[in-house]
């Protein structure tokens, strides 16, 4: 049986992990087996460090959020319950950077959570802050069609629709009307 190379099919193959490879260190960018091996090891270096640095941000948040919940006088645990209670759905990202650059609104939220916490239940907005709160309007069907995935799935939420979280855009808009 005659010998087979493989021609251009396995050269483009070679070259295109090599291209990839360029920038590692020694052999590892001038050599397709050791290039090749390098390349997967980088894949899973990469899948692995993408989970860990949503888990770094978190952490980071956290810390930003409990140092200007100390600051106010409260613990970041007993804030995020008062935040619950209140319900006052608010990512840990937009609170650390109401910490951070806006600490007066952050103080504000504080204040809530702090009321909640006292009365366990959720506290009334005041007249001077009713002014800035937007009044929902009512939604008709036609509507629905309009609207993103994820802002129905926050009325289908409000209205108490079970299973919500795993149906499609057209099943939840059926259950709301």
């Amino acid at each position: 049986m005659t010998r087979v190379k493989g021609g251009n099919v396995a050269k483009n193959r070679r070259r295109k992990v090599l291209k990839r490879a360029k920038g590692y260190f020694g052999s590892k960018h001038r050599l397709f087996k050791t290039a090749q091996e390098q390349l997967f090891h980088s894949g899973a270096y990469a899948y692995r460090d993408r989970k860990q640095n949503k888990r770094n941000f978190r952490k980071l948040w956290i810390t930003r959020i409990n140092a200007g919940c100390r600051s106010n006088g409260i613990s970041y645990s007993k804030f995020i319950n008062g935040l619950n209670i209140a319900g006052i759905e608010v990512n840990r990202k937009m609170l650390s950077s109401l910490a951070i650059d806006d600490p007066k609104s952050f103080t504000e939220l504080v204040s809530i959570a702090k009321e909640a916490l006292k009365s366990g239940k959720k506290p009334e907005i005041k007249e001077e802050n009713k002014k800035d709160v937007a009044p929902k309007k009512e939604l008709s069907s036609k509507d629905y069609s309009k609207m993103t995935l994820t802002e129905l799935k926050a009325i289908a939420k409000e209205q108490g629709v079970k299973g919500y979280s795993t149906m499609k855009k057209d099943e939840i808009i059926s259950n709301l009307k």
